[in-house]
């Protein structure tokens, strides 16, 4: 089963890749069609183009609750608290950061990201609590 764990967080840093590689192309695109010059992008992320900025504050975010993801799947594997449940909460932790990059980069409908948001962060209070129980009946 700790093995289980393992896949998930792969899935996330494939995610990362996938987002990084997407944000390169828009912003390449960018460059070159003349929407942005490197002297405009030289010292500030603002002067980008909308789109190009929508793909790079969704890389960023890929560092912001993805961390507490990874500290939790590294803590539930120190602990053994890896079960069906932390594994099933971590898939649907992985798949609320697919679909919030994927409403980023599209609509950006922020109330619907919201909503996805709230949800991998509930998922990953369930790993916490996971966790939590787990070392409390160790005691």
């Amino acid at each position: 089963m700790p093995l289980h764990l393992i896949y998930p967080l792969l899935a996330q840093v494939l995610l990362t890749f996938v987002m990084l590689m997407a944000m390169g192309v828009v912003r390449r695109e960018a460059l070159r069609s003349g929407g942005v010059s490197m002297k405009d992008i030289a010292l500030t992320n603002t002067t980008w183009p909308d789109r190009a900025r929508q793909y790079g504050n969704n890389f960023s975010n890929q560092f912001e609750l993805p961390v507490l993801f990874y500290v939790l799947v590294l803590a539930a594997l120190h602990t053994g608290a890896t079960n069906t449940l932390t594994v099933v909460l971590a898939w649907l932790f992985v798949l609320s950061r697919v679909l919030h990059a994927f409403i980023h980069v599209t609509s950006n409908h922020v109330r619907t990201r919201a909503l996805v948001y709230t949800g991998g962060f509930l998922a990953l209070i369930g790993i916490w609590l996971v966790i939590v129980v787990k070392l409390v009946t160790r005691l």
